[in-house]
C-alpha cells in the first residue's frame, strides 16, 4: 500500500478512512486529519505556491509512504518504529481523547517521518534549496486548524468552553506544536542528509527514541492536564465512526 503521486496518497487515505469508519477504528482519526493536510498541500502544488512543485510532490509522496508503511506493518502484526507503535497501540484502547490520538499521529509523522523524507529527496548540495518550500507548508497546514477546532468541539463540547475562555488557546497549542516539530524535523533532516548511509540507521533510531518519549508524554501527560483530559473524555462523543466523519469534513 504505497503511493506514486499525491492523488494516489489521497486515494489511499480515502481507503483507510472508509475502512476505519466501517470498523469504528480510531486509526481513522489521524488519517482524516492527514487527508485534509494533504489536500491543502496538493492544492498549493497545483496553484504554484511552491518554488519547486515537482520536488514538493516527491516529498509529499515519500512522506506519506512512511505512514502507509508503518500502518501496514502494524495491521499485519509487525512492529513499526517505536513512536508509531505507541500511537497505534493507543488507538486500540479507549483511554485517550480524540485530540491525543491526533497529536500522537502528528508527533510520529512530523518529528520522525518528515525529517527522513526531507533527507531522502535531497542531497547535501540541494537540501538548503528545499527550505523555503518546506516553510510554506507551515502556513498551509496552520490554516486548517480553525476547522479542526470546530470538529473537536462537535466531538467533545468542553473543547468549546476552553475556546471561549481563550479563543486562541487550541489553535495556539496545535500550531505551536506543529511549527516546533517541523523546525526540529528540518534540523534533523540536515543532520541526516549530511551523515551518509552508514550513519543513517543509528541516527534514525536516536530520533525514534526521542519521538517515542514525546509520545509517552502525550499518552500520560500527568498533573492537572490528566484531570482536564478525563473531564473532556467523559463528555466526548463515543461514536467513533461519527467522530471520523466530523474530522473528515472539509
Amino acid at each position: 500500500m504505497l503511493a506514486a503521486s499525491v492523488p494516489e496518497v489521497i486515494s489511499i487515505l480515502d481507503q483507510i478512512i472508509s475502512d476505519c469508519t466501517i470498523k469504528a477504528s480510531r486509526f481513522g482519526y489521524f488519517a482524516a486529519l492527514y487527508r485534509k493536510m494533504t489536500r491543502g498541500v496538493w492544492q498549493g502544488i497545483q496553484n504554484g505556491s511552491f518554488e519547486n512543485p515537482a520536488r514538493m510532490e516527491q516529498l509529499d509522496v515519500v512522506f506519506a509512504n512512511r505512514y502507509f508503511a508503518a500502518y501496514t506493518q502494524f495491521a499485519n502484526g509487525a512492529t513499526p518504529a517505536d513512536c508509531w507503535n505507541t500511537a497505534f497501540k493507543a488507538a486500540t484502547s479507549d483511554g485517550l481523547i480524540v485530540l491525543q490520538h491526533l497529536l500522537l499521529g502528528m508527533n510520529a509523522h512530523i518529528n520522525l517521518d518528515l525529517a527522513i523524507a526531507a533527507a531522502q529527496v535531497s542531497t547535501p548540495q540541494t537540501i538548503d534549496s528545499l527550505h523555503s518550500d518546506y516553510l510554506k507548508i507551515n502556513s498551509i497546514i496552520a490554516g486548517f486548524f480553525q476547522s479542526v477546532q470546530a470538529d473537536l468541539t462537535k466531538i467533545a463540547f468542553p473543547m468549546r468552553f476552553i475556546a471561549l475562555v481563550d479563543p486562541s488557546t487550541t489553535n495556539a497549542v496545535l500550531n505551536f506544536s506543529i511549527s516546533k516539530a517541523r523546525d526540529a524535523a528540518w534540523n534533523n533532516a540536515l543532520l541526516l542528509c549530511a551523515a551518509g548511509n552508514q550513519q543513517e540507521a543509528p541516527i534514525i533510531n536516536t530520533y525514534d527514541n526521542v519521538v517515542t518519549t514525546v509520545a509517552q508524554r502525550i499518552v500520560q501527560p500527568g498533573g492537572w492536564t490528566t484531570l482536564l483530559l478525563k473531564g473532556v473524555k467523559a463528555c466526548e462523543q463515543k461514536d467513533i465512526a461519527q467522530n471520523i466523519t466530523f474530522l473528515s469534513q472539509d
